[in-house]
């Protein structure tokens, strides 16, 4: 499906921290470079009939102020929308909330820089017993989508995906993520040993080793 060393050393990873709404918060931070301009970059990540090719289906109204769902996972309200440049949105899943901030950025030469913050405020539980990988490596797994879809044009064949992430490959992708978001982890200066527990039990998460 994608070359995994190829995808996993074209991302980079980073682990932050910013004052956010009044308060200290925890920044992931995805980027990746691609071929195509920025306008194209741009129509697939808010194009409602598009990002379903790649990513997965959205009901609701993509203009500030509007909310939106992504089918089986989060939703919440477009906060600012600066085309064809950046976006930010609350990032809702069950009684959690956390934020997204996309910005796009042409590349000297052509192409674009696809970068994604993922922010969360300070005690968020989730962090504490899975460290940046918690959101980071499902990122890494959208990242492949937008890869595939913007290096052909076509649709990702979502049944071809979920067959690939249980396969061999698809679980060295995961751990290949997870230590990558562990790496990043330490070098924002998380304790190695509490960053490497952390990637532990987001590797068997997301492998459905857990338990």
């Amino acid at each position: 499906m994608i070359d995994v060393t190829q995808q996993i050393d074209a991302v980079h990873r980073l682990v932050g921290r910013r004052a956010f709404k009044a308060a200290e918060a925890r920044v992931v931070t995805v980027s990746q470079d691609y071929d195509a301009p920025v306008e194209d970059v741009w129509d697939a990540c808010t194009n409602p009939e598009r990002i379903p090719r790649w990513f997965l289906p959205v009901k609701g109204e993509l203009r500030p102020g509007g909310h939106y769902q992504l089918q089986g996972n989060a939703g919440g309200t477009i906060e600012r929308c600066e085309p064809p440049e950046s976006f930010a949105a609350t990032w809702e899943y069950g009684d959690e909330t956390s934020w997204i901030e996309l910005r796009l950025s042409a590349r000297e030469g052509g192409g674009t820089r696809f970068e994604l913050d993922h922010i969360f405020h300070i005690d968020d539980a989730k962090w504490g017993e899975y460290g940046p990988g918690a959101v980071g490596v499902g990122w890494d797994m959208m990242l492949i989508g937008l890869t595939l879809h913007l290096s052909s044009g076509s649709q990702v064949d979502s049944g071809e995906a979920m067959t690939w992430m249980g396969s061999e490959d698809g679980r060295r992708f995961i751990a290949e993520s997870s230590e990558g978001w562990y790496e990043a982890n330490v070098a924002s200066g998380e304790e190695p040993a509490h960053a490497r527990a952390a990637a532990g039990r987001t590797t068997a998460f997301y492998t459905g080793a857990e338990g």
